[in-house]
């Protein structure tokens, strides 16, 4: 199992790397309603759970049916996410694929597993584990050249017989605005609601990062530990003695190290040391 944990997360950041450059070329994660591979609109709230995730993780995800206009006139802007599907009879497999308006698929996440019987934990537990490719990605969109003239191109705007020229703001939306009765309501079309709260709302509710399993990323001069988020939590720099890291805790400088079995995390607050015991794994 040990093995297998280490080889998981070596391949997942291998893909991360080679991929992380690529997606900054996109603004959005366009997130379906409902995916291909499952009978119904957000079964298992694998819509909500994929959303949810991306989100978290620094992206800009988006559902289908409720696109941003500038996404909504050139699809080319985001890449669509799917679930392929891949289960057996005792085990719930899947991979999250991100394909740009082409249908070329731009990435592909490790794939992610899950032996809990009930389908909507497992699922839930298989796209934890398949998101460790993305976390930790250094994502940040860069528009591409042509995108950046063509937002600064000046473009005329006629009121009646007064005619001036302004700039495009990157930005900006047109919203038009109708006050009839009929137009005044609308239907949500939202999945089922998730039980999903972020982290700060349901802290008395689960363990801490720190009181669970976290997977160790080798990164340049070191580490990055992620949890099941998937989130990094921790980075860790190496130095010149064995098991023993460098880093940073609530704005302090603090210290990683191994003592027998065991990994701890030494810190100092109000002049006082203290350590946190930490679940590891290379």
């Amino acid at each position: 199992m040990k093995t297998k944990g280490l080889l998981l997360v070596m391949f997942a950041m291998v893909v991360s790397v080679s991929a992380s450059g690529q997606l900054n070329e996109y603004k959005y994660i366009i997130v379906p309603k409902k995916f291909e591979a499952f009978r119904a609109n957000n079964q298992f709230q694998t819509s909500t759970l994929l959303k949810y995730y991306f989100t978290e993780n620094g992206f800009n995800a988006v559902y289908d049916d409720a696109l941003p206009e500038d996404l909504a006139n050139n699809r080319c802007l985001g890449l669509t996410a799917d679930i392929l599907d891949n289960p057996t009879m005792f085990v719930t497999r899947l991979h999250i694929v991100l394909k740009d308006c082409k249908n070329t698929e731009v990435i592909r996440s490790i794939e992610g597993r899950s032996k809990v019987k009930d389908y909507a934990d497992a699922y839930k537990e298989a796209i934890q584990e398949a998101f460790i490719t993305f976390a930790g990605l250094d994502y940040h969109y860069e528009p591409k050249s042509a995108e950046k003239e063509a937002k600064d191109e000046p473009v005329t705007i006629s009121f009646k017989d007064d005619v001036k020229s302004i700039k495009k703001k990157p930005d900006s939306l047109v919203v038009e605005q109708k006050a009839t009765p009929d137009e005044q309501l609308y239907k949500s079309v939202e999945p089922v609601p998730s039980n999903i709260v972020k982290a700060e709302e349901k802290k008395d509710m689960s363990p801490t990062w720190h009181e669970s399993l976290l997977y160790a990323q080798p990164v340049e001069n070191g580490y990055q530990l992620v949890d099941s988020t998937p989130k990094v939590v921790l980075r860790l720099a190496e130095t010149s003695m064995d098991n023993i890291f460098l880093t940073k805790y609530q704005g302090n400088s603090a210290m990683v190290f191994k003592k027998g079995e065991q990994w701890f995390l030494e810190y100092s607050e109000n002049g006082e040391k203290h350590q946190i015991e930490l679940q590891i794994k290379f």
